[in-house]
């Protein structure tokens, strides 16, 4: 089941969910609107290596906006803290964004339960394209959940500004049980 607007709130106000800053004006009728935090970053290396960290530059949005370029990706962040040790977030691109050409979150928008803190948006547009911090980039929809619930506890907890890929963690971790 999805979490209707009004329950959204609810969830919001009783602890169930957190959404911070929450803003009652960005409640849907099933979602919640996010908006882009100021920082983005991109890879610098030209080619990425999922078995290493890999080098980024950070770029803060001004005021007069940034725009983006087609062929590069952008890492970018919710400007909310959004987590529930109760409910499974899902986050799409808002449709608005969409028809501008911007492609947001397209292979990863499934959140884990007991996950807290700003959402890594991953930003790829088709054209050149504006777009301001504090934009209302995606909505976040919550699901019920059955069954026993095993709290996240990765490496991408607590975050804060988009982070870049971690997935050379994994192998090292694997590599260690190995032994």
């Amino acid at each position: 089941m999805i979490l209707t607007g009004p329950e959204i709130t609810a969830a919001a106000h009783d602890g169930r969910l957190r959404i911070t800053p929450f803003a009652a004006d960005q409640v849907n009728p099933n979602s919640y609107n996010v908006r882009l935090g100021p920082t983005l970053i991109t890879y610098t290396s030209a080619v990425l290596d999922a078995h290493r960290p890999n080098p980024t530059r950070e770029t803060t949005i001004g005021p007069d906006g940034y725009v983006l370029q087609p062929g590069e990706l952008y890492l970018g962040h919710t400007l909310e803290e959004v987590g529930s040790d109760a409910f499974v977030p899902l986050l799409f691109g808002r449709s608005s964004v969409g028809r501008l050409g911007l492609f947001v979150e397209i292979t990863a928008p499934i959140g884990d339960i007991g996950f807290h803190g700003q959402w890594t948006l991953m930003l790829t547009p088709i054209r050149p394209l504006r777009v301001y911090a504090g934009m209302k980039i995606g909505q976040i929809m919550f699901f019920l959940s059955t069954g026993a619930i095993d709290l996240y506890r990765g490496k991408y907890q607590a975050a804060a500004g988009p982070q870049p890929s971690a997935y050379w963690r994994d192998l090292a971790r694997l590599q260690v049980v190995a032994s």
